[in-house]
């Protein structure tokens, strides 16, 4: 009933969906933006597919350069699902030594599984307290969700705890975020478990050479812990966020259903049904381009806004990793220098929804962000959708 409630909360609040007011197309564009929300992020945790492909194993498929590839994107590998492929399950031995006991089938929800425990581990938060899963793909391993079989997997209490998936492409993960946000806020929920993971390899035309350079596969995960607003500004760990979408762009980064004719003999002359499938991915390279610089710059302002911060008191800026032109363009938009930027896109390209959390999860082990830091977070792609996020972490 909680849930329930904060459902409806979300939906007739201050931060209700409304048409964008600079929209060019009214008829489509959408926005909801908010302030601080009494929520704070705990763990992170991330995985990667074993299966490394380099832009040097590229030039073998098609006539490419890994210096072509790197100036023009900042990729220089990616990791892949593959085929039938397997990983190996680590457990605990004594001594605190790490072995290899047997091996587990690699596929999307298996990342899924190993990103969330990392980050459950991370925050010390029982499985068995975390309230909601959220898993934001748009390449599930289940056409009808991974989200409560990772939650089951990770040993979250199946009699109190709600999962679903969410799909929202490159903007997932922060979408993700902000929904379990609201739950969280709005006493709906007092733990919250949020996972961005996508196999968009998986829908790549690799005989296109400018498509099939940019995508690897990945997964990773946050939690995320209520406040009962008695922690002052520490208790705020979204400060603000703003998210738009615009159907109007909708052709210009897609993966549409096609599906093949199957006839079945009902009587008279029969009846055509589908047999479900999807075409390859396509996009419109410059378009989207153009969409991503033009866009994230003004929504992270929109986002520093509602959190009540100027660019200058951000310490991280954290986009979604989908090509380092646009990470120097809307930096430099900003006003923001690129030691301020946090990248991992050279060993990983474009991730989709699980592109934030891999590279968040990266520089918070490492050391790099550190308790209270600012992180102003963005993310972009189909929809068209995209959106940010003030985070303060820990």
């Amino acid at each position: 009933m909680k849930l329930l409630l904060a459902s409806v909360a979300l939906l007739t609040g201050a931060s209700a969906f409304a048409p964008h007011r600079h929209a060019r197309t009214p008829a489509t564009a959408l926005a909801a933006a908010g302030g601080k929300m009494a929520v704070r992020p705990v763990g992170i945790g991330s995985a990667a597919p074993q299966t490394l492909i380099t832009n040097s194993d590229l030039e073998s498929v098609h006539d490419t350069s890994d210096e072509w590839i790197r100036t023009r994107t900042g990729i220089q590998e990616r990791r892949v699902l593959v085929h039938e492929g397997t990983r190996s399950v680590i457990h605990a031995a004594e001594g605190g030594e790490g072995v290899v006991d047997a091996e587990t089938p690699e596929n999307l929800r298996t990342l899924g599984i190993e990103a969330a425990k990392n980050a459950l581990a991370m925050s010390g938060v029982d499985p068995n307290d975390i309230d909601l899963v959220i898993c934001a793909t748009s390449s599930p391993d289940d056409l009808f969700g991974d989200a409560p079989s990772i939650a089951h997997a990770v040993g979250c209490d199946s009699g109190k705890c709600v999962a679903f998936d969410l799909t929202a492409a490159c903007s997932g993960f922060l979408f993700g975020i902000v929904t379990a946000g609201q739950y969280l806020s709005n006493g709906g929920a007092k733990n919250a478990l949020v996972l961005g993971a996508d196999a968009l390899t998986r829908w790549v035309d690799w005989d296109d050479r400018n498509s099939c350079i940019l995508f690897g596969d990945g997964a990773g995960a946050m939690v995320l812990s209520g406040g009962d607003g008695t922690e002052g500004e520490d208790g705020f760990g979204v400060m603000g966020y703003a998210m738009h979408s615009n159907g109007a762009g909708h052709k210009d980064l897609k993966c549409i259903y096609r599906g093949e004719p199957v006839k079945i003999t009902t009587p008279g002359d029969g009846t055509v049904v589908h047999d479900g499938s999807y075409d390859m991915m396509t996009m419109n390279g410059r378009k989207v381009y153009s969409f991503a610089t033009r866009e994230v710059p003004t929504v992270l302002e929109e986002a520093m806004e509602q959190a009540g911060i100027t660019v200058d008191q951000v310490d991280h800026l954290l986009l979604h990793q989908a090509n380092i032109r646009i990470m120097e363009t809307v930096a430099d938009r900003l006003g923001v220098p690129m030691e301020k930027v946090i990248t991992n896109l050279y060993k990983h390209g474009n991730t989709s929804a699980a592109s934030i959390p891999l590279a968040l999860d990266e520089a918070v082990r490492s050391g790099r962000v550190k308790k209270g830091d600012v992180i102003a977070c963005a993310g972009f792609g189909a929809g068209l959708s995209w959106g940010a996020a003030i985070l303060k972490w820990g």
